[in-house]
Parts: C-alpha cells; structure tokens; sequence
C-alpha cells in the first residue's frame, strides 16, 4: 500500500473546541484548553504516524478581528494554514450563531482542499436542533462533508480520522515517526503556565500576559525551569503576584504538578513576573516570543 502523508489543519472560531479536538485527535494534551476565548495564540502542531500515513494536525488560534499587533500575527496563522493545508478541519459548535470572519468564511467556501466541517458538542444539543444546524452548514459550506462530533465525548472522532486518512495525498512522511509535535519542550512548560494563569486570573489580565521560559535544565532526576510571566502594567503585576505571593504561588503549584505529568518527572519551578508595557503592540518583542518569523 502506498504512503500517505499531509497536513491537516484546524480553523474556527474561539472557544468552539479547537483545541480538545487536536488533543483527542492525537492523543496527547498538546494544546490549551480553558473556557476563555483566545487560549491558543500560536499554531501547534501534533503529529500521528502510522505504518503507512503521517498526518499533520495544526491548531490555531480563533478567527477574531485583531485589535493590536499580536492578534494580526495570531490571524496569520490562520492565513497560512488555509494555504497549506491537504484537508481542511473547520470546526464549529452546536451553540455557534457568531458568523465567522467573512473573508476566511469565503476562502474556505473556495478552496481545492478537501474541507471535513465538523459540528461539535453534539452532545449538549437534541435533535433537533442538531439537524437543523447540520442541514444549515450543509447550505452555507457545500463544498464541506458536514460531520457531526463531540470532541469531550470522542463521538464520531474515529470516524473523522478515518476520513481524513482517506482523503490523505501520497506522499512520505515529514518528520520522524517518533516525533510528536515540531514545538521544543519549553513551548510546552510555557503553555502550561499560561494555561494556569488563564484558568485564574479573570477581565484583561490573561490577555495581557506572555510567558517565557529563561531556563530549563534537565537533571537525571529533576527538571528545574525558570520561568518569567510578562505583564503590560504594573498593577498587573500585583494582581499576579497577589497578597503576600499566594496567588503567584497558586499558579505555580498547578502549574508544576502538570508539567510534571507531562514530563514525567520531578520538576522544580520558579516564577518571576516583570512588567514589558507594549510587548502586544511591538515588533521587536512579538518576535521574541516567536509570534513573528
């Protein structure tokens, strides 16, 4: 049998399950996941490979419209993985009545890629309902197999995977069978830590902040990280940090037992916040944090 191999790529809304659907799809918990919009910032990328197919998920961030520098890099993403994908995952939700942006809405309507547009959290809908919104996408995105699915649940999600390695071109594979995503380690512990500071601090202050990892070494029993949490206000910095540290404290505790989950190893953590007051809005400082090539 011959080889197949693509990319595969994930495009929607916020908040719609992006996210859990490429950790279900691969296996493992690569992306974010939180209740707030905007949770994925950059495109991830998890790799599955078998015998003979690889396929390339890409997550990327919800399709908004930008209102500073950082988010216009964020919908760049998106722009190129509707150039570059093999087939295209558009997801949207059972809830979903915001309109998509109108000019990815139209490159998806016309592409050539093949385009799975899946309906998620079924399971929090009747029947109703259901076909309704099936029979809606049906209309709006002919071109799209309209499949729906319940990522939290994994309903229909073998299916999907079916599909797509169906509709997969020839071609050998990209990277090493091993290789689970093209993102380094610290990508990850950083994540991770966003990820905490999202599920609890509330309003503006998640948006506002950025997470670099400074350190990490690997020791033959222990990682030890060193990380420092950006913030575009010096109040903000307090609210982080919180009455005498606990709140900073909070973070770093959940944040460290699942880094070590992930790693599979004992972790030492230590935090910093610093203030960087326009990193949103500055060339030079989105393409530290690797939001611009």
């Amino acid at each position: 049998m011959a080889h197949k191999a693509g990319f595969v790529n994930i495009i929607g809304s916020p908040n719609v399950g992006k996210s859990t659907l490429m950790n279900v799809l691969v296996g493992e918990r690569l992306s974010i996941i939180t209740s707030k919009a905007q949770t994925t910032r950059h495109r991830i990328m998890g790799i599955v490979s078998g015998e003979d197919f690889q396929i390339v998920y890409s997550d990327t961030p919800g399709v908004l419209k930008p209102n500073y520098k950082l988010q216009e890099s964020m919908m760049e993403f998106v722009h190129t993985a509707l150039t570059d994908a093999d087939v295209i995952l558009f997801v949207t939700d059972i809830y979903e009545d915001i309109k998509i942006e109108e000019k990815i809405l139209q490159k998806i309507k016309n592409t050539k890629v093949p385009v799975l547009l899946l309906v998620n959290k079924i399971d929090l809908a009747d029947q109703e309902k259901l076909e309704a919104k099936v029979q809606y996408w049906k209309t709006e995105v002919p071109n799209a197999e309209v499949i729906p699915v319940s990522a939290l649940e994994k309903f229909n999600v073998n299916y999907v995977f079916d599909r797509i390695v169906a509709l997969l071109p020839e071609s050998p594979g990209f990277y090493d069978k091993e290789q689970l995503t093209d993102k380094p380690e610290k990508f990850f512990v950083s994540e991770i830590i966003r990820e905490k500071i999202l599920m609890n601090y509330k309003k503006e202050i998640p948006y506002s902040v950025e997470v670099v990892v400074e350190s990490f070494k690997e020791e033959e029993k222990i990682i030890k990280i060193r990380a420092e949490i950006i913030v575009v206000r010096d109040s903000q910095k307090g609210i982080i940090i919180g009455h005498q540290g606990k709140a900073l404290k909070k973070v770093g505790t959940e944040a460290r037992k699942d880094i070590e989950a992930f790693f599979q190893k004992q972790v030492f953590l230590e935090l910093f916040v610093k203030v960087n007051k326009d990193w949103r809005d500055n060339d030079t400082q989105l393409k530290r944090f690797g939001y611009i090539n």
